[in-house]
């Protein structure tokens, strides 16, 4: 049977501090428990079958930077195998553990694409939510990342978060613009119970508030050439994620490593983010059977890109058509200012 799954997504939870608003799964770097879980890492992805011809390859984290660089090797030499026909390769990194070093050996192994966390440009600010860097580090790291020759790199950022003003906001925005990154997401501030913030009862912006800022923050980088290509992320033209409309398109995908959740043979999964369960290969905790007539997942996804619901592809999926089966409800409830109906897609206006 061909194996069609082009993406692999793999999890590295460490990292040299913990933020106060990170729920991912994430544990404090040692170098011992690092050397495990990479063994442990290996053996995961030995038992699937993934496909040598990969399209997309993503690491993330955690901080896959906080490796050493012997481990950091290692797990570059992991994915040696399966990049042959890979067209965009992503690592997450950020600006306190991204050295020189490094830059140089993910081009050697093929990685294109940089990921860097920045979260905010005001040093005050990083500080309060327990970064470990600063912005000039930021601006040091990506000038090195470019004069190593990676002409794909995406910044994060925070919106709502404690004490930032949408003055401040726009002053993050106007930095970073200044750098000129090719790809930026700007994700809101989710307050869990479990973190330092939601432990210290911090509540975060209303839909409204956030709102006004997510209106500020597509205003000025729409004015300097960037796309606004999916909900939380903006691009330079044509460098929009290509592993993440994986996920936007509602297409399969491994997911591998501590926590990761994964897309495989229709089944949905999600594994255990207890270290000793994934060290003794206890992988999985959940597991679901997609509906192939279900079509929600489907829809919500697509509907968050610029790209829409393709016609085609839904009917392919669903055996049916996309307008016969919502243009009636769409009408009903006046929808149509929401939508832009094409000749082979629909997608979302701004407001919608």
């Amino acid at each position: 049977m061909k194996n069609n799954i082009s993406s692999l997504y793999i999890h590295i939870p460490f990292c040299h501090g913990i933020c106060t608003y990170c729920d991912f799964t994430k544990s404090i770097y040692q170098k011992v428990k690092a050397d495990e879980y990479l063994i442990s890492l290996k053996k995961e992805m030995d038992s699937y079958n993934i496909n040598k011809k990969l399209k997309t390859v993503y690491i993330g984290g955690g901080t896959p930077t906080s490796l050493d660089d012997e481990q950091f090797s290692f797990l570059l030499s992991l994915v040696d195998p399966y990049i042959k026909e890979v067209e965009e390769y992503t690592i997450e990194a950020n600006p306190e553990s991204l050295t020189l070093t490094k830059l140089e050996m993910m081009k050697k192994h093929g990685v294109n694409r940089l990921s860097i966390g920045v979260e905010s440009t005001n040093d005050k600010i990083l500080k309060e939510i327990h970064r470990l860097h600063n912005f000039e580090d930021v601006k040091k790291v990506y000038s090195l990342a470019r004069s190593v020759g990676f002409d794909n790199i995406s910044f994060d950022l925070i919106l709502g978060l404690p004490n930032v003003s949408n003055e401040m906001l726009l002053n993050d925005i106007k930095n970073i613009i200044s750098l000129n990154p090719d790809h930026l997401s700007c994700y809101s501030l989710t307050v869990h119970p479990n973190t330092v913030m939601g432990k210290k009862g911090i509540v975060p912006p209303s839909d409204d508030e956030m709102r006004e800022k997510y209106d500020l923050v597509n205003k000025i980088l729409e004015d300097n050439g960037y796309i606004h290509y999916e909900v939380s992320n903006w691009c330079k033209k044509d460098k929009y994620s290509r592993h993440n409309l994986t996920y936007w398109k509602d297409e399969e995908y491994y997911g591998v490593g501590l926590g990761a959740s994964g897309f495989v043979k229709n089944i949905r999964y999600m594994n255990t983010d207890k270290l000793s369960d994934y060290n003794a290969a206890k992988y999985r905790i959940d597991e679901e059977k997609v509906d192939v007539y279900d079509d929600f997942e489907f829809l919500m996804l697509n509907l968050r890109t610029f790209f829409g619901v393709d016609y085609e592809e839904y009917k392919r999926r669903f055996g049916v058509s996309f307008i016969e089966k919502y243009m009636p409800a769409i009408k009903y409830h006046k929808y149509e200012n929401y939508f832009i109906f094409s000749d082979k897609s629909v997608h979302l206006t701004y407001d919608g």
